[in-house]
């Protein structure tokens, strides 16, 4: 079969020459695959299956993994390659899409989400925060993880003048409500903060990430997305750890 896939990790430590990909599939979702001989230069597959390459892979399938049998690049991101915090968010982004990322079955809305996040990131047409708490949100959606922002689920206010949202409930509780029911494991959301989640949440997907915001509030929204994701997920990732800990201008 051929399929449009992301290399979303790479094992180079498999024998002298070969390579072993995950990748994510427009049509079978997440895969484990062997590369014979990627790791050879001259080899026409081993730019088309290095980390973040975005490729057209023929693949059959083996006893216990797939093989690549070709692989033809579409766009290797070259951008994200030569900075090291493009670099170290790209790669948080591949960990989250493995673990949210449905196997044996179509991801093509993963696949589109990871694409544009990457082309974004990659040409700096939006805020790295931004792109990450649009990436963090929708990916939590896409995988049945998606918090009810419409209202309070106590008394269903639309708004109120100040909401608090629960990381473990994936919902809001109003300001009037919250004395009768305390919200645990939970923080305050700011009216602009809650405006940009359900836009993210409920916008159509050529339009999540059309919104603007203060850099001060697109920070806090990139908070709030990831305490959420850690909440959900029950963990947290390396990668993500990493990122954090570079020094940023």
């Amino acid at each position: 079969m051929t399929t449009e896939a992301l290399i979303i990790r790479e094992n180079n430590n498999i024998g002298e020459a070969d390579r072993f990909v995950t990748a994510l599939t427009r049509d079978i979702g997440i895969i484990r695959a062997s590369v014979r001989g990627a790791r050879n230069l001259k080899s026409r597959n081993s730019t088309a299956t290095q980390l973040l390459s975005y490729s057209r892979l023929t693949l059959h399938r083996g006893r216990d993994k797939y093989i690549v049998e070709t692989a033809q690049p579409i766009s290797v991101f070259f951008e994200l390659r030569s900075d090291i915090v493009k670099l170290s968010l790209a790669q948080y982004f591949c960990e989250l899409a493995g673990v949210l990322a449905p196997q044996e079955e179509p991801a093509e809305d993963f696949l589109r989400l990871m694409l544009n996040s990457l082309h974004f990131l990659a040409e700096n047409q939006r805020d790295r925060h931004l792109i990450k708490a649009v990436l963090e949100l929708r990916m939590l959606g896409l995988a049945g993880f998606m918090p009810d922002l419409m209202a309070c689920s106590m008394c269903g206010a639309f708004e109120s003048d100040s909401m608090w949202f629960s990381m473990r409930e994936g919902s809001l509780i109003c300001r009037e409500c919250s004395p009768q029911q305390p919200v645990r494991g939970g923080c305050r959301i700011t009216p602009n903060v809650l405006a940009a989640m359900r836009h993210i949440n409920f916008s159509e997907f050529e339009k999540c990430f059309s919104f603007t915001m203060s850099d001060d509030g697109i920070r806090m929204l990139s908070k709030q997305t990831e305490a959420f994701m850690q909440t959900q997920l029950g963990r947290s990732f390396k990668t993500l750890d990493f990122y954090h800990s570079i020094p940023k201008e």
